[in-house]
C-alpha cells in the first residue's frame, strides 16, 4: 500500500531528492523541495483513503527541517526550526563543535518518564529480593536502554536515566531497611558495581541533509 507507491512517486512525481525511513506503520519522508513535500502530503492522504485508512491527525505534519532550516526561518523571523519525535527520539536541528549542521537526537521526555515509572513499580515489587538479584536486573535494564537510545549526542539523557534509576533504588533500599538509612558510601559502591555508565552504541552515519519532512 505504501512502499511500492512511494517508490513510484519519488521517480515520477518528485522534482528533487526524496528520502524515506519507515518502521512498521511509522515513517518519515524527507524532501529536497518544499513544493514536493506539500504535494506528497496531499496525495498521500488520497492514497490512504483508497484502502480505508487515514494518516494520524496529531502525528502527521509538514515541517521545515535540515541544514538550511534555521537560516531560512531566521530570515522570516519564525524562530527556531521545529523538532519531531520518531522511534522514541526527539530530532533537533543543531550544530557540532565545528559549527557544522547535525541532527541532534534526545530521548523523548515521555518515553523517559514512562520507563522510570516502570522501574519504580518493579523495584517496589522486588522490595524483598536480594540486592544482588536486583542489581543484576537493573544492570540489564540500563544496558538495554543504552543499546536502544545510545546515539551520538544523547549522552546527557542516558546519564540522567542512570541517575534517576540510582535514586529510585536508593529510596527502595531505605524503605526496605526501615529503621536505618542507607549511607551514600554504600550506595555509591552499589551503583559502581551494578549500574553501568552511559554508553553510545550507535555511531554517526553520513547522510544527505534535506530541507523538508512529513
Amino acid at each position: 500500500m505504501f512502499d511500492l507507491w512511494i517508490q513510484h512517486w519519488r521517480k515520477k512525481r518528485a522534482d528533487g531528492d526524496v528520502v524515506v525511513v519507515r518502521y512498521v506503520d511509522d515513517f518519515i519522508v524527507g524532501f529536497q523541495h518544499g513544493s514536493d513535500a506539500e504535494r506528497f502530503l496531499a496525495e498521500l492522504k488520497g492514497r490512504f483513503q483508497k484502502f480505508g485508512l487515514e494518516v494520524h491527525p496529531e502525528k502527521t505534519r509538514l515541517l521545515e527541517f535540515g541544514r538550511f532550516a534555521a537560516e531560512r526561518r531566521q530570515r522570516r523571523k519564525e524562530g527556531k526550526p521545529e523538532t519531531f519525535d520518531f522511534l522514541g527520539l526527539t530530532h533537533i536541528c543543531g550544530k557540532d563543535r565545528k559549527g557544522r549542521f547535525m541532527v541532534k537526537r534526545r530521548t523523548m521526555r515521555k518515553r523517559l518518564q514512562a520507563k522510570l515509572g516502570e522501574v519504580k513499580t518493579e523495584l517496589r515489587r522486588r522490595l524483598n529480593v536480594p540486592i544482588r538479584k536486583v542489581g543484576e536486573w537493573l544492570s540489564s535494564v540500563l544496558r538495554g536502554h543504552y543499546r536502544y537510545y545510545g546515539v551520538v549526542g544523547n549522552s546527557e539523557a542516558l546519564s540522567r536515566f542512570r541517575y534517576e534509576v540510582a535514586r529510585l533504588w536508593h529510596r527502595t533500599l531505605e524503605r526496605r531497611s526501615q529503621k536505618a538509612r542507607v549511607k551514600w558510601e554504600r550506595m555509591a559502591r552499589l551503583i559502581k558495581r551494578w549500574l553501568p555508565p552511559a554508553r553510545i552504541y550507535h555511531p554517526p552515519r553520513p547522510m544527505k541533509q534535506l530541507s523538508f519532512g512529513v
